[in-house]
């Protein structure tokens, strides 16, 4: 069998048996806690019931902030394919408008654990999802993957919260704070204010002109935001000034 019909078959039998209560966050970071339930690869070569011992992977993926953003903005990012770009050239020739979301994730390494239990998969999962209710724990997940290819697992879990999430968290909230509207179409494009600055994009450039000013971070930073915007030249005068003032 072809790897990449092995990796579908790890999709297919991939099933997220617990989501996190609360979505990612539309202001601030989030942390969600997971366990990777899977049935041991080697048993089926030992000869071994499947019910025998199930692997428990455990870990933690953090997200930031999710960032709203224009296909522009995203073509001036790196490490897109060249495939991913020209699909990004075509969204801005016909809607540069067009409101898009970046999320950036996080593998916490030194939360990760995997362990080995003498007991079937469903025993193990009964007993996580019990403590996790008796925890109240509202950012952890429970996952029943594939051993093998338990990183594919994963994979999945973490786009279908970020699709969710897109559509139940962020864009309501974004509209709410009228970073974003609608099209005709009915699709989410970025608002402007009265200069034609994208709302959402002078809320971040005010942010970190702040913690520009207090050294909190380098120059660079504010720098490429500025320019990822084409904002450079509208900001020109407050960004060099600071530097005539030192």
């Amino acid at each position: 069998m072809e790897l990449s019909e092995k990796i579908r078959l790890a999709l297919k039998n991939t099933e997220v048996i617990l989501e996190p209560k609360e979505l990612i966050s539309s202001y601030g970071s989030t942390t969600v806690h997971y366990y990777m339930l899977a049935i041991p690869m080697y048993l089926q070569f030992e000869g071994r019931s499947k019910d025998s011992e199930t692997i428990v992977r455990e870990g933690r993926i953090t997200w930031q902030k999710p960032k709203l953003l224009t296909p522009s903005y995203m073509l001036r990012l790196e490490g897109f394919s060249e495939e991913a770009r020209k699909a990004l050239e075509m969204l801005a020739m016909e809607d540069d408008d067009l409101a898009m979301l970046l999320y950036r994730l996080r593998l916490v390494r030194d939360s990760e654990k995997m362990d080995i239990v003498s007991e079937s998969l469903n025993s193990v999962l009964d007993k996580i999802i019990d403590d996790i209710n008796k925890n109240s724990d509202k950012h952890t997940a429970v996952i029943k993957g594939v051993d093998q290819f338990w990183d594919v697992s994963l994979s999945k879990f973490t786009q279908e919260l970020m699709s969710k999430s897109a559509y139940y968290s962020q864009l309501p909230d974004m509209m709410e704070s009228n970073d974003i509207g609608m099209n005709s179409s009915g699709f989410p494009v970025i608002a402007r204010d009265g200069a034609g600055i994208p709302v959402a994009a002078r809320k971040e450039i005010e942010l970190l002109f702040k913690l520009f000013e207090k050294g909190e971070i380098k120059p660079s930073r504010l720098k490429n935001e500025l320019d990822r915007w084409e904002l450079f030249d509208q900001y020109q005068d407050r960004f060099l000034g600071f530097f005539k003032r030192k």
